[in-house]
């Protein structure tokens, strides 16, 4: 199932399932500012892109919370794994972490001239944020960017939701943007 829109040059995508399976140039991964990939998102991006992720991921640590740092991106079908810090080593999250390491993924994604991602709805596995915060602040935050930053490489920003209902908060999300 797939829901989207277009903002300028890029077109905002929904799509239920598993964000390993997306095919593009980077991959967002909800992060902690450690950086050691354990479980939801993380874990699954190193179980399916290899440890070497995870090797080159905690090279990189700490960050502080809300930073976005990248990765190569192991056997995934991608080139990069952008590790966004949306939560600190507590665990924890807000959606002033979850707006901010959303605006710094795309910053990364510019730097390295990205034209496709795919983000997962950041803080909602470990981090227990309600997905409807989730799915207005991240969207609010793609919008604003793509606003602000009208030279900007990306044509193509998927999210990439685990389970119908976080699907349908972001559908609900995403029609309410105003393109």
């Amino acid at each position: 199932m797939v829901s989207e829109r277009g903002v300028g040059n890029t077109i905002i995508r929904l799509c239920k399932g598993d964000i390993t399976a997306f095919e593009g140039d980077a991959i967002v991964n909800a992060a902690n500012s450690s950086l050691w990939m354990g479980s939801g998102v993380a874990g699954a991006i190193k179980r399916l892109g290899g440890e070497s992720i995870e090797r080159d991921a905690l090279d990189k640590a700490p960050i502080e919370p809300g930073e976005a740092v990248v990765t190569e991106a192991g056997s995934l079908n991608v080139k990069y794994v952008i590790h966004a810090a949306a939560m600190g080593d507590d665990l924890a999250t807000s959606e002033a972490l979850i707006r901010t390491a959303t605006q710094n993924s795309l910053y990364k994604c510019d730097e390295l001239q990205i034209s496709t991602v795919a983000f997962p709805a950041l803080g909602t596995g470990v981090g227990r944020f309600p997905v409807d915060g989730c799915a207005h602040a991240m969207l609010d935050e793609v919008l604003l960017y793509l606003q602000e930053e009208t030279d900007t490489s990306l044509r193509e920003i998927v999210f990439y939701l685990f389970g119908e209902e976080t699907f349908q908060s972001f559908s609900r999300a995403l029609e309410k943007v105003r393109a």
